[in-house]
């Protein structure tokens, strides 16, 4: 079973630069979108309904900003909206699809750098995420949280960590949450496969960052370590393009 989450930076842009082709040919069986920046109504029928896929959408109240989309194959027994928390929900960043053998969560994660009220929200955001996914796990759930983190882990994760030593999504407040996250029993599963540097999933499209693979890895999927045994495989697929993140696939013996 193959799960790509991918951050589209508008998808209706990402429409036009042939995001169904690529969904046609990849052909996952399940791919979180983040950043769609779209409410349904504003999206044509092929969109909303792709070709062989259940569609789902979560929009913000505000209109062209964030959003989450789930294309999936498989019907999933649940789909949720939200944490239910109105701070977080209006922003339309959490998609919950539920399966037999899993829980997905689609999550766009805030991003801190606008000033101190956006990066304190980014950190109770991530404490949220983290009450929600426990209380999911404390039920019997095994969970897949996929998308865009806003957040480099480590220094082999972005290309310049030292120049980016005090900005928002390398700074240490944000990256010890991550540490905690995993202390939880969440696995980085890329890293758990790949340990070489000059891995990266998002660039500055202004400077032509991508070109030169001056990048930062902030899209990611975590696991519950009890689904560690089932991973296949992964991979960060940086030949495709269209946005200024690509996407990354996870593989589970399904």
């Amino acid at each position: 079973m193959k799960i790509v989450s991918w951050n589209v930076n508008g998808i209706r842009a990402a429409q036009k630069k042939g995001f169904l082709d690529w969904l046609a040919k990849e052909s996952p069986d399940v791919v979180c979108v983040q950043e769609t920046k779209a409410l349904p109504s504003q999206l044509d029928s092929e969109l909303l309904n792709p070709q062989g896929y259940h569609a789902f959408f979560n929009s913000a109240e505000r209109k062209g900003y964030s959003g989450v989309a789930t294309f999936t194959k498989k019907k999933p027994i649940s789909v949720k909206t939200g944490f239910g928390v109105n701070r977080f929900d209006i922003e339309g960043r959490v998609l919950v699809t539920e399966y037999p053998e899993f829980t997905v969560l689609n999550i766009y994660f805030p991003n801190g750098k606008k000033d101190d009220i956006r990066l304190q929200y980014k950190l109770d955001f991530y404490e949220e995420t983290l009450r929600f996914v426990e209380k999911l796990k404390a039920d019997g759930k095994r969970v897949i949280v996929s998308g865009d983190y806003n957040t480099a882990h480590k220094p082999v994760d972005l290309a310049r960590p030292k120049e980016n030593e005090d900005v928002s999504g390398f700074l240490p407040i944000e990256r010890a949450w991550i540490d905690k996250w995993i202390k939880h029993g969440q696995v980085d599963v890329f890293r758990q496969f790949c340990p070489l540097p000059d891995q990266y999933t998002w660039w500055d499209m202004k400077t032509g960052a991508r070109e030169r693979n001056v990048g930062w890895r902030i899209d990611y999927h975590f696991v519950t370590k009890d689904l560690l045994a089932d991973v296949k495989d992964v991979g960060i697929l940086n030949q495709v393009t269209g946005s200024d993140h690509c996407p990354v696939s996870l593989e589970l013996k399904i």
